[in-house]
């Protein structure tokens, strides 16, 4: 019985710890939710940040508060100490919008902490004063301590969470809203207002780049990429302008020597020179492409990084998910209902105080107050007295008097009544009237109201706050294509193993950690891997190369038996995309097939063999040359052309080949400011060998630039680029700001030297480049003037300006003034058409 009794006694009090587990858990995070790390919709606040600005309004006189003393007000208010208060407040302060800051508050760039709360002070912002604050229509509660009164939400009349941004980890959830553009929530709002469609993307303090292609209205799922802006100050030097948001220069710089210890990216030194503005510089090694080293510094640091949105919020007391579009509607519907509420409270006091003023003039015109100059016998019959007084003059009162109204006008002091005063209480119920009208007005056109509102705050705190990160989309950067080659591979070519750590064996080539090797073997087998310490192709390995997926360009020239009927055959093949690590059969699968003859030709080159037939054959020729030209280019899974049935001694090669293909036909995508052959944005033309581009840009400046793929540009600042043709001349026209003139002149292409800027107007301050064209009979169109002393004249510029060096000066074309115009009256020549697309 005993032994029963106690295992009943555990299984129960079992029960009870679980249970009370359960419960216990469920209330903690249903705290840490609510009160902790998730804001609420109605004023985007968490409850310390909520607390602290109430502090503020309690402490508020204008003047600046040691944030020590904020801190001990606050606390009042919110039970988890100071240190989580002074957090909270140095983060609102460093948002720069509700809180203004004097001292060293930190930088959110550097990562530099604020000084001690001793040392700093702060005060609301006039912004702050104006939207978040309202005693009449703050709903209230009891603090934790139950001595004082604390705000439920506060009355904020802007939408502050999608301004300040919010970010916070609860159990089992987690909220991340990105900041938005203050102007652009005010016109947004407006945009609501009126019933058009609008959108939001974030914009951050940090200043930066971003794409919000798949921004997705900051729902979850969604995601932004943020860069950092870096520029080329020379050929050995980049220059970090600012930084992603989220990321400081401590962990940029970090990111960057990191990747350089890798091998990811070459430099030599990184510097650290953020004063005022961020800059980190960064000088390059030796032989490095400033174009490449950008883009690995997207691809393997922190100048990139990738945020995912997350807003999640309280809506009456659960947290909910929504966009941030949403968000901004229901902030929007929740001022226009404050406005509203305001706007009747309004009404009400102008009401009640249009009563008062109604009663005191008649009071006094109508001489009522001689009552109190009368004996009655007690106190309530003077007001009774009173009252009867006022009965001829109740319907021109809008409600009943009441002895509350009495008592007041006995209450004032009984003097001589001038005219003037009568006059003085007909103007004060003149103007009630016409504010009672206009609030009246407003309550009936609530939606104007609302517009004019938020139109108001745009004109008094939007200026310097339009968007500081410029919008736009990122191209895709290949990481295989910008790593720096840091690793030596290696083959043993008669076991079959390839690989980094194959130091003792036959070297290949240099090549990056994350690229792909292809390789093939005697026995007709192709295999692409990735770098490894040692990795098995097969024995007998012929060839071993860095892979290029969707290389169109290089070639494979192949000679091969088939084992089964002994007749060899001769293919030519591209290799664009495999499966990584699957074995590719070339020659027809049996083992005794094998290659006789393998080459890899980077442009289609088709070279010429010697064929050497076993003696033994019965071949009437023994040798011949055999001509890869005239193979057309297959799939790698072709059978080829025969060569010949007789069994093969050897194969060797006799003479080189032109390449086959035709030239590269490369496009300029002026989005991203890249080369590409994928037929994105402006046909540039084909290109053969070392055929080169021309880029003309907006400084006056032109360059000659080959074609290759990684280059950057700044489509911005290009007037024109296209194929180079040293014969093409080009005519400018430009602003000679010394001599007040502007000059033409024409001139060819002189210099090889390429990745160099050379300057072809004049140089000075001021000096400015107008127009330019490449066509062969130039006529410019001038327009000066204005109104009815407007003209225009033609001027055909080869008729008068010879060609002349690319640094010559020039003729002069016209006299400067402010109303001159250019432009060019030819037709532009017709530029190389794309190729067609063949259809099958």
């Amino acid at each position: 019985m005993a032994k029963s009794k106690i295992a009943d006694d555990f299984h129960e009090n079992e029960a009870g710890v679980t249970g009370q587990y359960k419960n216990w858990f469920l209330d903690y995070a249903s705290y840490v939710i609510l009160e902790r790390a998730v804001p609420a919709v109605e004023d985007g606040l968490k409850p310390v940040q909520r607390r602290i600005l109430h502090a503020m309004k309690e402490m508020d006189d204008g003047r600046f508060n040691k944030v020590a003393n904020i801190i001990g007000q606050s606390m009042q208010y919110h039970p988890h100490g100071d240190a989580s208060i002074g957090e909270a407040l140095v983060n609102m302060g460093q948002k720069d919008l509700l809180i203004e800051t004097q001292g060293n508050w930190g930088d959110v760039r550097t990562g530099d902490d604020a000084a001690a709360s001793r040392y700093i002070e702060a005060r609301l912002s006039k912004f702050a004063l104006e939207v978040a604050f309202n005693a009449k229509t703050t709903e209230w509660q009891l603090s934790y301590d139950g001595r004082k009164n604390e705000p439920v939400t506060l009355p904020m009349k802007f939408p502050l969470l999608l301004a300040q941004g919010a970010e916070g980890i609860a159990v089992g959830l987690a909220t991340k809203i990105l900041p938005h553009n203050f102007c652009e929530l005010c016109e947004a709002a407006m945009k609501y207002l009126k019933g058009r469609k609008f959108e939001l993307f974030p914009d951050f303090l940090t200043a930066g780049m971003i794409d919000t292609t798949n921004y997705n209205d900051g729902k979850r799922g969604g995601k932004v990429r943020v860069r950092a802006r870096i520029e080329e100050m020379d050929k050995k030097t980049l220059l970090v302008k600012d930084v992603p948001y989220g990321v400081t220069t401590t962990q940029l710089i970090d990111s960057i020597l990191k990747a350089n210890d890798q091998g990811k990216i070459k430099v030599r030194k990184v510097t650290d020179n953020t004063a005022a503005d961020v800059e980190v510089q960064i000088d390059l090694a030796p032989g490095i492409s400033p174009d490449i080293t950008i883009d690995a510094l997207y691809a393997f640091t922190d100048c990139e990084v990738s945020i995912s949105p997350n807003a999640c919020v309280i809506i009456d007391k659960k947290p909910t998910f929504l966009g941030a579009r949403e968000l901004l509607t229901l902030s929007v519907d929740h001022t226009k209902d404050l406005l509203k509420r305001e706007l009747e409270i309004k009404l009400g006091e102008l009401q009640e105080k249009w009563h008062y003023t109604s009663l005191e003039k008649i009071f006094f015109e109508e001489k009522i107050y001689k009552e109190l100059e009368k004996k009655h016998e007690t106190w309530d019959k003077v007001l009774a007295a009173i009252a009867k007084a006022f009965e001829p003059f109740r319907k021109q009162l809008k409600r009943d008097i009441t002895r509350e109204d009495i008592v007041k006008l006995t209450e004032k002091p009984v003097r001589r009544i001038y005219r003037l005063d009568i006059e003085e209480l007909n103007a004060q119920i003149k103007g009630l009237e016409a504010e009672i009208k206009q609030v009246k007005y407003d309550l009936n056109n609530l939606v104007d109201f609302a517009i004019a509102y938020y139109e108001n705050l745009l004109k008094k705190y939007g200026k310097g706050r339009e968007r500081k990160t410029e919008m736009r989309p990122f191209e895709a950067i290949q990481a295989q294509q910008v790593a720096i080659a840091n690793v030596k591979l290696y083959v043993n070519r008669q076991e079959g193993f390839i690989g980094t750590g194959l130091k003792k064996d036959e070297f290949v080539t240099d090549c990056s950690d994350l690229d792909d090797i292809i390789a093939f073997t005697k026995g007709g087998k192709m295999k692409v891997v990735r770098v490894a310490d040692k990795a098995f192709i097969g024995k007998d390995i012929l060839h071993v190369a860095v892979f290029r997926k969707n290389d169109e360009r290089t070639t494979y020239n192949m000679i091969y038996v088939d084992g089964k009927s002994g007749v060899s055959y001769a293919k030519r093949f591209n290799v664009t995309g495999v499966t990584r690590d699957k074995e590719y059969d070339l020659a027809k699968e049996d083992p005794k097939s094998k290659v006789h003859y393998l080459s890899a030709n980077p442009n289609g080159e088709a070279e010429v063999v010697r064929v050497i037939l076993s003696p033994s054959s019965t071949a009437r020729h023994k040798e011949f040359d055999f001509y890869f030209e005239e193979l057309e280019i297959k799939n790698r899974s072709s059978l080829g052309n025969q060569v010949t049935k007789y069994p093969i001694r050897n194969v060797k090669f006799k003479e080189a080949g032109k390449s086959t293909l035709s030239g590269r036909k490369i496009w300029f995508d002026p989005t991203f400011g890249r080369l590409n052959t994928e037929e994105k944005g402006e046909y540039l033309g084909s290109f053969e060998g070392d055929e080169r581009l021309l880029v003309i840009y907006n400084d006056g400046n032109y360059e000659l630039t080959d074609t290759e793929l990684t280059q950057r540009f700044d489509a911005d600042k290009i007037i024109e680029i296209r194929k180079f043709d040293p014969e093409k001349i080009i005519t400018a026209i430009y602003l000679d700001n010394e001599k007040l003139q502007y000059n033409v002149k024409r001139f060819k292409i002189e210099t090889t030297t390429l990745h160099n800027k050379f300057l072809f107007i004049k140089e000075g301050e001021g000096n400015r480049l107008e127009i330019v064209t490449l066509h062969p009979e130039p006529v410019v169109v001038i327009k000066s003037g204005r109104g009815a002393q407007a003209k225009t004249q033609k001027v055909k510029i080869a008729g008068f300006v010879e060609v002349m060096g690319w640094k010559a000066v020039g003729s002069k074309l016209y006299d400067y003034s402010k109303s001159v115009e250019f432009e060019w009256g030819h037709k532009e020549e017709a530029k190389e058409t794309p190729p067609q697309t063949e259809l099958f």
